[in-house]
């Protein structure tokens, strides 16, 4: 039978929107919180048929807009399905981060496309893995970046299979996947008109076997290492929607919140307590507190006072802060203004109190689009007053370009990564904190915007790949959510209930090794950035020598490549 005549059969249009489904719904069983990761081997295959089917059933007029439009199909459900608690905070920015997520990801599998139709099948599929992977780089450091998609997050749940990462970072996750897909598609893609050699699976079923092997061997071999610390983290559970913030139904003032991680606090600390960490945001006042004068604040000075009641205890905290720039409107790109006071910035920080009761500050620098972060605030300042309300501070908070480290004043070798909430989904980025420094990794956050969902607890997963990463244990508070401790493996040892007060205790061990990921940062996202840039050259080149000469065009459409 020809071949162009059977996928031609196939190309129906029942078939094409079908594998967009079948694609989004082996991605989300595949992806945490579901011990599924198994299927994120298979999620694209349907995607790579579909391309197959368009590319060769010689039925559709525009076969490149009829690929985008089932491409789209299949990842607006893939992040529908998985991601769809986002609509908990706010349903206009849930549907815009489908909506515009899924569009980004169309952007490499189109590029396959058309490299695959201008430079041939060898050169195409191979592009495949590499405009993804380049594609997911480029989203990790962009304005809009939103890579909580990013396919090496999908062993989350399952992450005895890549302890490798502390090599080759969760890119390196993103690339099997991709691989894994392409060698089964290419196994099995004359189906149903000539049988699947079995044989040829045994490629693709070793690429998985092998790596997870490989994976449990350095789980059983891998030593923790580092001094030990003995950390306290405290889960309040204050509700962001009344009871938070000032304005709200049942607002809880601000001191009594004070009060209660102070007593949560005291409940778990002992003579041996070297940090306490509470959760994002947890330190407010009516007036805000402006940098330039933070101890001055009665709330600080309780806190100075509680620490040294305990001798050799320090404070991890999130706050909100404002600096001051007087008349210089320049001073930022995210600078606001208040008519008669001048210009000023807002952070969503986090804040070392030491044993000496001095204080530092870190400003949160990965930032959430929409809410806390107006995309390219140069170009787009005006559109301001339209940030996202969750609660908090609104619209486009201050940053800053260094990673900051907090180091325990009586020992400098045990120092903190103060990560705060969205910051602990980037590998490269907490790797930052790591080469300056950071023998622990503590993550401050407030989950609770995304209800009961699987949102938090994906995020408190995503973190035991931070983990494996670095190798460093991570303390975890979370204003609401789930908190807890997570070992150098990857695993967790100890965590809170949903939606209740509480305070933990667990010793953990400050190292100071660095992994081969955290000394070279993220080199597989790199590599495939340039080499993306070299495959998109060469098939625009190749595109503009057909256009130019229509007779090569022809001659190429009638060469199997």
């Amino acid at each position: 039978m020809n071949s162009s005549l059977s996928y031609r059969a196939l190309s129906s249009p029942f078939i094409l929107p079908l594998l967009a489904l079948v694609s989004a719904v082996i991605l989300w069983l595949g992806w945490p919180i579901k011990p599924l990761g198994f299927f994120l081997f298979l999620g694209f295959v349907p995607v790579l048929y579909l391309e197959k089917l368009v590319s060769e059933g010689g039925q559709h007029k525009s076969p490149g807009y009829t690929f985008f439009k089932y491409s789209y199909l299949a990842m607006v459900l893939w992040n529908l399905f998985t991601t769809w608690w986002v609509m908990h905070s706010t349903v206009p920015g849930g549907i815009a981060a489908v909506i515009f997520n899924a569009l980004f990801q169309c952007a490499p599998l189109m590029a396959f496309y058309f490299t695959k139709k201008l430079l041939g099948r060898v050169i195409g599929y191979t592009s495949f893995i590499v405009y993804w992977v380049a594609f997911e780089q480029f989203h990790l450091n962009w304005d809009l970046s939103w890579p909580w998609l990013t396919l090496g997050n999908g062993f989350a749940s399952l992450n005895q299979w890549v302890q490798w990462y502390e090599y080759t970072g969760f890119l390196g996750g993103s690339v099997w996947i991709l691989l894994v897909n392409l060698l089964i598609f290419l196994t099995i893609e004359h189906y149903p008109f000539q049988p699947i050699q079995k044989k040829k699976l045994l490629l693709p079923l070793g690429l998985v076997v092998v790596p997870v092997a490989i994976s449990y061997l350095m789980l059983a071999n891998y030593t923790e290492q580092g001094e030990a610390a003995e950390v306290v983290v405290v889960q309040p559970n204050v509700d962001p929607y009344r009871e938070k913030f000032s304005g709200h139904d049942n607002f809880i003032p601000y001191e009594e919140q004070l009060q209660r991680l102070i007593s949560l606090s005291e409940k778990q600390i002992t003579p041996k307590t070297k940090f306490v960490v509470w959760p994002e945001t947890a330190l407010r006042v009516d007036e805000g507190y402006w940098e330039e004068r933070i101890g001055s604040y009665t709330s600080i000075q309780q806190l100075q006072d509680f620490l040294k009641r305990h001798p050799g205890l320090e404070l991890v905290s999130g706050i909100d802060t404002y600096t001051f720039y007087g008349d210089n409107k320049n001073a930022s790109p995210t600078v606001r203004h208040l008519e008669g006071f001048g210009y000023y910035d807002s952070f969503n920080t986090g804040m070392h109190i030491n044993t000496n009761s001095q204080i530092e500050m870190y400003h949160k620098s990965k930032l959430v689009p929409g809410v806390e972060k107006l995309p390219y605030p140069h170009v787009f300042k005006f559109l301001g007053p339209l940030a996202i309300d969750l609660g908090g501070t609104v619209g486009s908070v201050g940053s800053q370009p260094h990673r900051s480290v907090f180091k325990y004043a009586p020992k400098q070798s045990i120092a903190a990564a103060p990560v705060i909430c969205y910051e602990s989904i980037y590998g490269e980025y907490v790797s930052d904190y790591i080469r300056n420094g950071a023998s622990l990794i503590f993550v401050i956050t407030n989950d609770g915007w995304w209800s009961d969902s699987p949102g938090y607890k994906q995020h408190l997963q995503y973190a035991t790949l931070r983990a494996i990463e670095t190798r460093r244990s991570v303390a975890r508070a979370a204003n609401t959510g789930i908190s807890g401790f997570i070992n150098q493996k990857g695993e967790i040892t100890d965590r809170s209930e949903w939606w209740v007060q509480d305070a933990l205790r667990q010793t953990i061990l400050a190292n100071t090794e660095m992994t081969f990921y955290t000394r070279t940062g993220e080199y597989i996202g790199t590599s495939m950035l340039w080499l993306s840039l070299l495959l998109f050259i060469g098939t625009v080149g190749k595109g503009l020598m057909q256009k130019a000469r229509p007779e090569e065009k022809t001659k190429y459409k009638n060469v199997k490549a």
